[in-house]
């Protein structure tokens, strides 16, 4: 179980994202993780724990951007661990990706992946999809 909040608009998506992973904080306690997308790239944090220790992680360091992703985890696949939260993102840093649910092979697409040359940060299901979709 997860909650997942997106934001695309005009005003900074920082803190209406943290805002959102606050009222869904009931469906994950083990992490939290934010991405935000300006003219620069993307910036993105996780954290261990409650939304709470992801703010105090970002603290009042500008994340600046008007589009983002958050997620707060319920670990299902992989311990909860900072390499665990989500976002996950391709080796390049180009996709990013937030996710509920089982992916039931997994197993054999980081297989498939890994012979491409892949390497994986994490031990989750859901770091397949950013490779998948990069490729």
């Amino acid at each position: 179980m997860c909650g997942i909040v997106c934001y695309v608009g005009e005003r900074e998506a920082k803190g209406i994202l943290l805002e959102g992973l606050k009222r869904l904080e009931y469906r994950g306690y083990d992490s939290a993780g934010v991405a935000i997308q300006n003219g620069s790239g993307v910036h993105f944090e996780r954290a261990v724990g409650r939304i709470a220790d992801l703010e105090r992680k970002i603290g009042t360091r500008p994340l600046d951007g008007t589009a983002g992703i958050a997620h707060t985890r319920w670990a299902t696949h992989g311990e909860p661990s900072e390499a665990n939260a989500h976002p996950h993102r391709d080796r390049d840093g180009n996709v990013f990706v937030i996710h509920n649910g089982i992916i039931e092979n997994y197993r054999a697409l980081k297989k498939k992946l890994e012979g491409r040359g892949v390497s994986f940060r994490s031990e989750t299901d859901t770091e397949v999809i950013a490779h998948l979709v990069a490729l």
